[in-house]
């Protein structure tokens, strides 16, 4: 088998919610073969440039075997000597997807098969508590709890500067006071900051929302600072977790011996792919840290997700997910959260793949608002964008 075509099609989805229309875009990649198997993957980074990246390295690999993945990444990996960074890496993030997709399709397996099998049937997720007020956070958090979500993750803070103001201190502690008072001891609440408090006020913080007893306190600080992070997890009583900005195996060599996250969050459409993960996964839980793929983006962010989910020993719980238009988008058995879990995607592959028909109708949107994270397209309206 050789493969023929290594496409990058971007996309976007609207959505319309109390009268604000929002539009995210994304990008898939779609690679076929000359047996007539296709696999999709997603390289969704933020700019489109990445699909620029997919294009210029999917003419690396025409005509060569999809089965040998591995070669492929270190290829494509080592093909520039300047290497590195979010669009070089979501570019073979996305690639790597898909030609696990191919490679599980023509065994006629799904994916987790392939990284050892299965070791659970169900996988935990978790949904949202952010909100502007404490109001809406309660019943963001509420909406969510009567989906069935037995986890929640928010995020408090107004994101002024790295040096938090009196004000917004206090708006986030009474945010998730008010959320812990409404969901009751139950539901796990994790706290997340995006990166963006100062080590001494994360510390600080962090020691207020130990009351609350939240299950994790997600990047407190700016990710570049390594040593800054451990600072924190020394003197706060909070599990920490980070990892979404980090990039391969690399990155997490790093980390891990610094004793200073209890959970991961590497990005599998951002990482490394498939199989990067999973190495960087069998790394952490050599330090009994936890493993939750970050996935704030497509389809295929989460249901290359789930495979991993299913097969890794170390996993805890997934983010992300829960959109009904995943299940529009695409054509096969696109797992539903019930009661607070995934069930295990049946394959074979992926067991997914992008409905051509709606990515004719949902051309990428040079209009719509870059993404940034607790802020949404309008910054007042933090809980319409999450929810």
């Amino acid at each position: 088998m050789k493969i023929t075509s290594v496409k990058a099609v971007p996309a976007s989805h609207s959505t319309t919610r109390a009268g604000i229309k929002t539009s995210r875009n994304y990008v898939f990649v779609k690679i076929e073969t000359d047996e007539g198997i296709t696999g999709w993957g997603e390289a969704t980074c933020g700019p489109l440039s990445v699909a620029t990246m997919v294009d210029e390295f999917g003419k690396v690999i025409l005509g060569k075997d999809p089965m040998e993945i591995e070669k492929h990444w270190q290829t494509l990996y080592h093909h520039f000597h300047v290497r590195g960074g979010i669009v070089q890496m979501s570019a073979i993030s996305g690639i790597e997807i898909a030609l696990w997709d191919i490679k599980g399709r023509a065994l006629g397996v799904p994916v987790y098969e392939l990284l050892g099998g299965k070791i659970r049937d169900k996988i935990w997720t978790y949904g949202r508590w952010d909100g502007t007020t404490p109001e809406l956070a309660v019943q963001n958090a509420m909406d969510h709890v009567e989906r069935g979500l037995t986890a929640l993750k928010g995020d408090p803070f107004e994101h002024r500067g790295i040096f938090i103001d009196r004000d917004s201190e206090e708006l986030a502690v009474a945010k998730m006071k008010a959320v812990r008072e409404a969901v009751g001891n139950d539901v796990e609440l994790f706290v997340e900051v995006h990166g963006r408090l100062a080590p001494s006020d994360a510390i600080r913080i962090g020691n207020r929302l130990e009351e609350f007893r939240p299950f994790f306190y997600e990047e407190p600080v700016p990710p570049q600072n390594l040593e800054a992070l451990k600072k924190v997890a020394d003197n706060v009583n909070i599990p920490i977790a980070t990892g979404e900005r980090l990039l391969t195996k690399f990155d997490f060599a790093d980390l891990l011996p610094l004793q200073a996250v209890d959970l991961i969050q590497p990005d599998v459409v951002q990482a490394g792919g498939i199989l990067e993960l999973k190495k960087i996964a069998a790394m952490a839980e050599a330090y009994y840290v936890g493993f939750q793929p970050h996935n704030p983006y497509g389809p295929f962010c989460t249901i290359a997700a789930l495979h991993l989910d299913a097969c890794t020993p170390n996993f805890l719980i997934q983010e992300g997910g829960i959109h009904p238009w995943f299940q529009d988008s695409t054509v096969g058995d696109f797992p539903q959260q019930e009661d607070g879990y995934f069930g295990v995607p049946p394959g074979p592959g992926l067991g997914v793949a992008m409905d051509e028909d709606w990515l004719s109708v949902n051309p990428w949107d040079d209009d719509a608002f870059p993404w940034r994270p607790g802020t949404g397209i309008n910054p007042s309206r933090q809980d319409i964008y999450w929810s």
